[in-house]
């Protein structure tokens, strides 16, 4: 692979904004951020751009016509070209509550992929997320409470088939019957467990975070709000130390000022983005069919038939413009859209932020709040 000195940038790092500087890459990874130009193979002009750590999306459901849970490894591949273009260099491909079958399909499509994708220009996927199939049927959101599972002490976790390499994740409803133990038995596994499509109270919540279970989803979405005599879910959230949420940054799901209000309690160290994106990401308002079911979008916003908001129609740098609109600085937003999640997955060691010895994960921003070019692992994808 040939060296790259990206120069004319003006670079986020972790703590940090160098201006004018040239990050050089060789053999797909970091190796100096510095001022002038570097002797290199070839040299890119970023024209003043902002260089940003690529994004990570924990949380997507699709998008260009593409639902996660019917896809085929060239459908991922489709998924993966569209979010690259728009700033996305990682991401877990999302299922919502389906039969075995499907979930072993699309686990099967995520192995083929992850063998071949590294030579693909597109957001490399880091593993699966279940969403909600331990859930509370009370708070199933657009979920299909008929494909939700219980939990006993004999079950086998394989209800959940994993990818062989990669990321495991799933979000559960830790009250649901024998919840702590499910917790406890998929962390020991090697699971991540988040906490969502919940009702649970104070002492639940404090025993599933002893049990592993360190996140949440969708923070204010399909979980009991804040309560002057209840802490409800995101009152325990805002106020336990150690707990760590994602949100969608849509200005629908959460009022713009509700997220400045969560995001500055509980400090953007601790606050993730994510898409939540569907089907119809990319393609604009219109009714589409997912799910089983037609879900609508007007105005940006999808609606079921029942009349609940299912996912979002936004990519991580839809988040990330508003969150920086909102006031959060362009330091702080990195971190949610790109650290944080990385720490979370366990992975920041080589990916989630402009370092030298990491991965070439990059999205170069110009002046319009537009993505001028994507890298994925020093290789350019958009």
């Amino acid at each position: 692979m040939k060296n790259i000195c990206l120069i004319n940038t003006r670079a986020i790092l972790p703590n940090e904004i160098v201006s004018d500087c040239c990050v050089l890459i060789k053999d797909g990874t970091i190796q100096e951020i510095v001022e002038g130009v570097k002797d290199s193979d070839a040299v890119i002009d970023l024209e003043g751009a902002t260089l940003l750590a690529g994004f990570i999306d924990i949380h997507n459901h699709g998008a260009v016509g593409f639902d996660v849970n019917e896809s085929s490894k060239e459908d991922l591949i489709e998924i993966g070209k569209f979010l690259a273009s728009d700033g996305v260099t990682g991401w877990l491909p999302t299922l919502v509550p389906d039969s075995d079958e499907r979930y072993r399909k699309v686990v099967g499509a995520i192995d083929e992929l992850m063998i071949v994708q590294k030579d693909l220009p597109i957001a490399q996927v880091l593993g699966v997320h279940y969403e909600g199939v331990f859930a509370n049927e009370k708070m199933c959101g657009a979920l299909r409470p008929e494909f939700f599972k219980n939990f006993n002490k004999d079950n086998k976790i394989s209800q959940l088939p994993a990818p062989q390499n990669g990321v495991y994740f799933t979000t559960l409803a830790p009250e649901i019957e024998n919840g702590i133990e499910l917790v406890r038995k998929l962390v020991e596994l090697g699971w991540i467990v988040s906490v969502g499509h919940t009702k649970a109270d104070v002492k639940t919540l404090d025993a599933a975070f002893e049990a592993g279970a360190r996140h949440l989803t969708h923070f204010y979405n399909a979980m009991t709000g804040l309560h002057h005599r209840d802490l409800g879910v995101v009152g325990w959230a805002l106020t336990h130390e150690g707990v760590t949420f994602d949100v969608i940054a849509d200005g629908i799901h959460v009022a713009p000022l509700m997220l400045k209000f969560a995001c500055e309690n509980k400090s953007p160290e601790n606050v993730l983005l994510i898409s939540d994106s569907v089907l119809p990401t990319g393609f604009g308002d219109g009714d589409y069919e997912i799910w089983g079911e037609k879900i609508s979008v007007v105005d940006g916003k999808t609606q079921n038939e029942k009349g609940s908001i299912a996912g979002s129609v936004i990519t991580i740098l839809d988040a990330f413009r508003m969150m920086h609109d909102i006031g959060f600085s362009e330091i702080e937003v990195s971190k949610m859209a790109s650290l944080n999640p990385a720490k979370l997955l366990g992975i920041e060691k080589a990916r989630g932020s402009i370092e030298v010895g990491k991965r070439a994960d990059l999205v170069a921003i110009d002046a319009n709040g537009n993505v001028k070019i994507t890298m994925v692992g020093g290789e350019v994808a958009k």
